[in-house]
């Protein structure tokens, strides 16, 4: 079976653990985070940088941070993953869902303004497979009605709204270390803060609610319980795997943006008949090749398709569900329809996409794909 994913090892990863275990110290802040934190700081401009455990946990540092309480409405597209929300209803906050884009899983800006109250707080855009998202439109609904911007960057390393780096122009950012996103650690994430007010409070939180990074840097006598948080740092084992991917950053990048454009290509004759859709690409935005999905037109396409490229080998995935339908979000929906992101849910398929996916495995799942579509 061809996989839907497979992690990539640069192969210095192995040596970098062995260095982090000998240094002495594997708890989290060591040698290969402080090299992580620089990296991310010098190549994309963020103002501070925090490795986090996962994705998760950046998200829920972010809604601490910007102090999130009970009947705070925070917006955000029903189509991503739970954790976007997640992050937010654990503080007591009310999601209101915008619906996506008809050409674009990422959430339409332009539905953002109907939806702000006098109790919005926050707007979370989903950067979906790295795409950005509109951030002008958003940053300027943010500065009008003084609301705080969170990009949920997961899938958005190395990716640009404008020329200027995804997870660099809101408030806060995201990361995802996942093993199946582009530079991965197996588990991990990364909070970008770009409002130097949140920088200090932001290590307290990460450092279970005490000052004990000021205390480390010589900056107080003693530390202690000055704040809420949780252990929200990762061990420098983690760091220093994450550290080897990120050396080979740029490679990784030529690679997969080469499997990416092979895809597109291959597969344009079939959109170009109208069988499926393929992603698109604002003009606002660049492609970090995080993903490739096609859009089929109907569910049961859909799930055709995915059975058939299972029967011949191949693991092709169905992506999020819409939150907004969820058993646990459905009866605090305020009930609007959201056609858009409910298409998504019902009609994308990812493919498999991986560093050392060959031509000979990319041709296959092009062929099938377009053998299917012949046979219907």
């Amino acid at each position: 079976m061809l996989p839907f994913n497979k992690p990539y090892l640069t192969g210095k990863e192995a040596h970098y653990l062995y260095q982090a275990v000998y240094s002495g110290k594997i708890s989290g802040d060591g040698m290969f985070t402080k090299k992580c934190h620089q990296f991310f700081e010098e190549k994309y401009g963020f103002k501070k940088c925090l490795l986090t455990t996962s994705c998760t946990d950046a998200l829920e540092m972010a809604a601490i941070l910007i102090g999130i309480q009970e009947g705070d409405e925070v917006i955000m597209p029903s189509y991503t993953f739970v954790s976007t929300s997640n992050a937010f209803v654990l503080r007591g906050a009310k999601i209101v869902f915008a619906d996506s884009n008809k050409d674009n899983p990422n959430l339409d800006a332009d539905q953002i303004e109907a939806l702000i109250t006098p109790k919005t707080k926050a707007i979370v855009p989903v950067h979906y497979a790295g795409i950005a998202c509109d951030m002008d439109k958003i940053m300027d609904l943010a500065k009008r009605y003084n609301l705080y911007v969170i990009e949920d960057a997961a899938q958005a390393i190395d990716s640009y709204y404008e020329g200027r780096p995804l997870g660099s122009i809101g408030h806060l950012a995201a990361f995802s270390f996942h093993e199946t996103k582009n530079i991965q650690s197996g588990e991990g994430g990364m909070l970008a803060i770009n409002n130097e007010k949140f920088a200090k409070r932001a290590e307290i939180i990460r450092e279970k609610g005490t000052n004990r990074s000021a205390f480390f840097r010589g900056e107080v006598d003693k530390y202690g319980w000055v704040d809420i948080g949780s252990s929200f740092l990762p061990s420098d084992i983690i760091a220093a795997f994450l550290y080897a991917q990120l050396e080979n950053l740029e490679e990784i990048q030529r690679r997969r943006k080469e499997i990416w454009e092979t895809y597109q290509q291959g597969l344009a004759p079939l959109a170009a008949q109208g069988k499926i859709l393929l992603p698109h690409l604002p003009n606002f935005a660049t492609n970090n090749a995080h993903m490739f999905y096609v859009v089929c037109n109907t569910a049961a396409d859909r799930e055709g398709l995915i059975a058939y490229l299972k029967e011949h080998g191949i693991n092709a995935v169905f992506h999020y569900l819409s939150l907004h339908k969820s058993v646990y979000y459905t009866p605090k929906h305020d009930g609007r329809a959201l056609p858009n992101s409910d298409f998504y849910s019902d009609c994308l398929v990812r493919l498999p996409f991986f560093y050392e996916l060959t031509a000979e495995q990319q041709n296959l799942v092009i062929q099938t794909i377009s053998a299917y579509f012949t046979d219907l």
